[in-house]
C-alpha cells in the first residue's frame, strides 16, 4: 500500500523507496511519452483545436498523431525523451520518498480520530501535495527542458539536449530553467495532492466493494496487488487531471516564451509577460475553453501513467520486501 499503514508496514528503507520510485517513473514515462508529446503540442497551439477549425496546425488526437508522424517520423513521438526520462526518475524518487516519510510522521502526530481509513484520503491529499512539490523543485530544469524540445518544429533550434542546455542558459541563465514555476507549483500542490488522496480513497472503496479473492500469498498476491492499483491508480489520474488541467495548460505556454522562433511552423506565436497576462490573453483570445486544449490526450495520459506508475510502485515495494523476508 502506498503511503504508512502501520498493520501494513513494509521492511523497507527511504533507499528501497526511492527505488520503486525511479522504476515506477522510468517504465511510466517510456511507456506515455508520445501522449505527453501531443498534449503539449495542443497546449500551445493558440488557435482552436477542432476538426471543424482548420487554422491551426492541429484539429483531434488522430489528425495530431498522424501528422506528427508524417511530416517528423515515428521518432518525433519520443521527442525530448532523454530529459523527460531523467525528469520521470528523479522526480518518482523524490517524490515516493518524501511522501513514505511525510505519512509515516504524520500519522504518528495525528488525533486517534484522523488514524481512521475514512481520514485517510485527508491526509495523503496534503503529504502528496508537499510530497509532489519537492518533486517539482528539483526537476523543474529538467521539465523546461522538455518542453522545449517537444515544442519546438522543423527546421529546429535544438539539435539535441546539450546544445538545448547550452542556447538556454544564454538566454537568461539559469531562470530560463524555471520559467513556469509559479503556475507549476500551483498546479502540481493539489494536482499531487488529488493523485495520493483519490488512491487512498479508491481502494478504501475497493476494499469495501470488491469482494477478497480466495489466493495463496506467494502468487496470487502480485494478482491481487496489480489489479487493485491499476484500477485505483487509473481513476485516482483521471480526477486530479480534470481537476487542476487548466493550470497545467498555463505553465506549459510559459514555459516556452522566448521560443518564438521554433514556434512559428505550428501557427500563431502569442508573448506573454507573466501569469497574469496569459490568462487574461487567453480568455481574450481563445475563451474559456483555451484552457482546456490537450485536455484528450492529457487525460489518457493521465489515466495510462497513475495506473502505471501505482501499479509498478506497488509490485516494486513487494519484491524489495520480498526479498529481505
Amino acid at each position: 500500500m502506498v503511503g504508512f499503514t502501520p498493520e501494513k508496514e513494509r521492511n523497507l528503507t527511504p533507499i528501497d523507496y526511492g527505488i520503486a520510485g525511479a522504476v515506477s517513473g522510468a517504465v511510466t514515462r517510456a511507456l506515455v511519452q508520445p501522449l505527453d508529446v501531443l498534449k503539449i503540442r495542443f497546449q500551445l497551439q493558440v488557435e482552436p483545436v477542432k476538426r471543424t477549425v482548420t487554422d491551426g496546425k492541429y484539429h483531434s488526437v488522430l489528425q495530431g498523431f498522424k501528422t506528427i508522424y508524417q511530416e517528423e517520423g515515428a521518432s518525433a513521438l519520443w521527442k525530448g525523451h532523454v530529459p523527460a526520462q531523467i525528469l520521470s526518475v528523479l522526480y518518482g524518487v523524490v517524490q515516493f520518498t518524501t511522501f513514505e516519510y511525510l505519512t509515516k510522521h504524520a500519522y504518528s502526530s495525528l488525533p486517534s480520530q484522523m488514524k481512521t481509513e475514512k481520514a485517510k484520503p485527508v491526509y495523503h491529499f496534503f503529504c502528496g501535495g508537499l510530497a509532489g512539490s519537492a518533486a517539482t523543485l528539483v526537476v523543474q530544469p529538467m521539465d523546461v527542458l522538455r518542453t522545449r524540445l517537444i515544442a519546438q518544429g522543423e527546421p529546429k533550434t535544438y539539435t539535441g539536449t546539450t546544445q538545448a542546455i547550452r542556447l538556454m542558459y544564454k538566454e537568461a541563465g539559469l531562470r530560463t530553467f524555471y520559467k513556469g514555476l509559479l503556475p507549476t507549483l500551483l498546479q502540481l500542490f493539489p494536482y499531487a495532492g488529488f493523485q495520493f488522496g483519490f488512491y487512498a480513497l479508491f481502494n478504501s472503496m475497493w476494499k469495501y466493494t470488491i469482494p477478497k479473492p480466495k489466493v495463496d500469498k506467494v502468487n496470487g498476491r502480485h494478482k491481487t496487488v496489480i489489479s487493485q492499483a491499476f484500477v485505483c491508480g487509473a481513476l485516482s489520474g483521471l480526477c486530479a487531471k480534470a481537476a487542476i488541467y487548466p493550470l497545467d495548460m498555463l505553465k506549459k505556454r510559459l514555459q516556452v516564451q522566448g521560443f518564438e522562433e521554433a514556434r512559428k511552423s505550428f501557427g500563431k506565436v502569442q508573448h506573454y509577460k507573466g501569469l497574469r497576462h496569459c490568462i487574461v490573453a487567453v480568455i481574450r483570445e481563445e475563451g474559456l475553453v483555451g484552457f482546456y486544449k490537450g485536455l484528450a490526450p492529457s487525460l489518457l495520459k493521465a489515466v495510462s501513467a497513475a495506473a502505471i506508475i501505482f501499479t509498478s510502485y506497488e509490485i516494486t515495494c513487494d519484491i524489495l520486501d520480498a526479498s529481505k523476508s
